[in-house]
């Protein structure tokens, strides 16, 4: 018997519905919930280990997203024929997903967390990364797993100057604001999208209103929880053994030297030293029998005590760890063309981050192709961020690109996206390597991409910078103090991470994760200005290096040139298994590629001699040779006849040049002015009856004047 499966609708202001369903797929995970809207169908399940793993002090979640190929209809490609790693578009919906959801757990929850989410069923107009974040809250709501939920996330995006909930595919395309906000129903947790040079009040008012439709689907999710009678309690567990005197103790004999370390404005290097030394020398109180038993606890310990010492340093003293004041920038210098054989680079170092970019200009054939289930498309500019270990003087091994490195390279791609010429013929890959970190080594790259580019002859609209801010917060005392530029530490004991990037015009992309509930929009606006003071600042260093892109491409960067032909002669570019177009590539040294795009073939032609580039273009103009009516030709004298001469214009094609137009005066013979293999200028003035070329030459002539 098919079981009833207890389902809440969320009404979009729209009229729109999204519908929570449970109880009937996945019943042996601990929550399990499917979530639709449309056709686009997520099924999400939880499971967590009832115990903690021996030695694990912090919460081991895993989120996985994937898309099934049959939810769209479709085979997935390659020789195995079925679903294989993540595309990047899954790991950034995962990425999302976690930011939003780990901050809710308990910091003493340190059981085996598994968050599995799929597209079972998938409808073209409604994109389903949007629908992620509802369906794990509600999966982990139904189950008695400790959580500090629900939440939920909305998109928001600005069509025609409306913000909506959740666009479809065709209105999203049209949308000059792209927002993913995740939020509690007191806070906004994590922001990430992308706009188009938007002012830092437009940005609020998008995630207030995203917030707000954000509230209605988590009331709709506690409906669920209480129609489902999902476990009231949640389960009781111990991950910790603490030591409240160890804890006085600890924070007792070293905050003072934390707090001196702390204020000192060492290096990051010298710093952790420092730090270093004040824990090892505590340690020397202990026997070594004692510190077996309670060495991991004064580790955990001591790190309380540099989270409280810094916090309350910036604070109390409006002093940093490095010794700058809350909105200053570290020093930076910048320097293009460091690289011969790129055809762009660029090295940005601010402070102790440093980004060692490089732009590739290539053809259609570089395109970035995707086959996914949600996205059958091809880019023309992707950028690629690499974060070695040695970046931040570590020694580990190389397991393949991680999440956060397609996290971070996504987006300072979105940033630098809406500032590429809309004509530009190139495919455009960046990399950037980051060689030092030290804090927002994904803005490093977004300035190291601009200038790479710029370098490389790229006609950007407006150079781009970005700038990471964090944040200090006092719930007791209300105190906040607003970071600009932040360190790794700071990152890490701090309140916030927020990235912004843009134009001197306004904000192209932003990323924010929030570690504290109740964030006022006040706070959030200031930190938004704060922020534009320092994007702004960055900016005029940039400037220093390069104002304005190179008037051309590099000397050893590809040259392209684009043409139309009738789709009819396509066939006879490439020839009979390819054989015309690759002798072609070989004879001229280029690259030639043709789409069929309506009645007409696209031909791109790359190549580094433009005269070769010619060359290739010449013999395609002679192949594909379509006379046009007012054009002049240089022709041949094919043969003479008595009532003209036929002229060949075109490879296989000539016209009739009657003798009354070949000069002023009349003639009593054609040869009289011509001969045959005679090369002459002449008009094609129309045709006849029959499609035949007629042909002018005294058109061309200056007529005589009268006697």
């Amino acid at each position: 018997m098919i079981p009833n499966p207890i389902t809440q609708e969320i009404k979009l202001a729209d009229g729109r519905t999204i519908t929570l369903e449970t109880g009937k797929l996945a019943k042996q995970a601990d929550g399990s919930v499917v979530v639709r809207m449309g056709d686009t169908m997520l099924l999400a399940t939880v499971v967590s280990s009832p115990e903690a793993k021996e030695g694990v002090d912090f919460l081991p979640l895993t989120v996985d997203y994937r898309e099934k190929f049959a939810a769209a209809g479709r085979v997935p490609g390659g020789f195995l024929k079925r679903e294989a790693r993540p595309t990047d578009e899954e790991i950034l919906v995962m990425r999302l997903v976690d930011r939003c959801l780990r901050p809710l757990f308990p910091d003493d929850y340190h059981a085996e967390l598994q968050l599995m989410i799929s597209l079972i069923s998938y409808d073209p107009a409604v994109p389903a990364d949007c629908l992620a974040g509802l369906a794990a809250s509600a999966a982990i709501g139904l189950s008695d797993i400790p959580f500090n939920g629900p939440m939920s996330e909305a998109r928001v995006a600005r069509v025609d100057g409306q913000l909506v909930i959740n666009p479809s595919t065709e209105d999203l395309a049209k949308a000059d604001l792209d927002m993913m906000i995740g939020a509690t129903m007191d806070s906004v947790v994590m922001v990430e999208g992308e706009m188009l040079e938007v002012s830092e009040k437009e940005m609020v008012e998008a995630i207030a209103f995203g917030h707000e439709a954000i509230k209605v689907q988590i009331t709709a999710q506690e409906a669920l929880f209480a129609a489902a009678a999902s476990p009231v309690d949640k389960r009781e567990y111990s991950h910790e053994n603490n030591d409240a005197d160890l804890l006085k103790d600890v924070m007792e004999a070293t905050y003072q030297q934390v707090y001196d370390v702390a204020k000192a404005g060492f290096t990051k290097t010298e710093r952790s030293e420092k730090f270093k030394e004040v824990r090892e020398s505590y340690k020397t109180k202990y026997s070594e029998e004692e510190l077996a038993e309670k060495e991991s606890l004064i580790n955990k310990y001591y790190h309380d005590v540099e989270y409280k010492a810094m916090r309350d340093m910036v604070l109390n003293d409006n002093q940093r760890l490095d010794g700058r004041a809350l909105d200053e920038v570290r020093p930076i210098w910048s320097e293009i063309d460091y690289l011969p054989g790129a055809h762009g680079s660029a090295v940005f170092t601010r402070g102790e981050t440093q980004s060692l970019t490089t732009v590739t200009l290539g053809s259609r054939l570089d395109e970035k192709r995707k086959d996914g289930v949600t996205n059958v498309s091809s880019d023309r500019f992707y950028l690629h961020y690499n974060f070695p270990p040695f970046s931040t003087g570590e020694a580990r091994p190389l397991r393949g690109t991680s999440r956060r490195e397609i996290g971070h390279g996504n987006l300072a791609q979105r940033a630098l996206k809406p500032m590429l010429p809309v004509d530009d013929i190139y495919t455009i890959r960046i990399v950037s390597d980051i060689l030092e970190s030290n804090g927002s080594s994904s803005m490093a790259t977004v300035c190291a991409g601009t200038l790479a580019m710029m370098d490389a002859g790229v006609q950007m609209k407006k150079p781009v910078s970005g700038i990471a801010m964090g944040l200090i917060s006092d719930e007791e005392t209300g105190k906040f103090a607003i970071l600009s530029d932040i360190l790794g530490d700071e990152d890490h004991l701090g309140d916030m991470d927020f990235k912004v990037t843009g134009t001197a015009d306004g904000i192209t992309a932003c990323q924010m994760d929030i570690k504290v509930k109740g964030l006022s929009y006040e706070i959030l606006e200031s930190a938004l200005n704060q922020a534009k003071a320092g994007r702004l600042h960055i900016l005029g260093k940039m400037m220093e290096t390069i104002t304005e892109p190179r008037a051309d491409v590099k000397p050893n960067a590809p040259k392209i040139a684009k043409m139309e032909i009738p789709k009819d002669f396509i066939g006879a570019i490439i020839g009979p298994g390819g054989k015309n177009i690759q002798k072609l590539q070989a004879d001229t040294e280029t690259t030639i590629t043709i789409e069929e795009e309506g009645d007409k073939g696209m031909i791109e032609i790359s190549g580094t001699d433009r005269e070769k580039m010619n060359a290739a273009m010449a013999r395609i103009k002679a192949i594909a040779f379509v006379p046009e009516v007012g054009t002049v030709y240089q022709g041949k004298v094919k043969s003479i006849q008595a009532y003209g001469a036929f002229v060949e214009i075109g490879p296989n094609t000539d016209g009739l040049l009657h003798i009354s137009e070949i000069e002023h005066r009349r003639l009593q013979t054609v040869d009289e002015v011509l001969k045959e293999g005679q090369v002459i200028d002449v008009k094609l003035i129309g045709l006849d009856d029959r499609g035949k070329m007629k042909l002018s030459r005294k058109v061309l002539l200056e007529k005589p004047a009268a006697n």
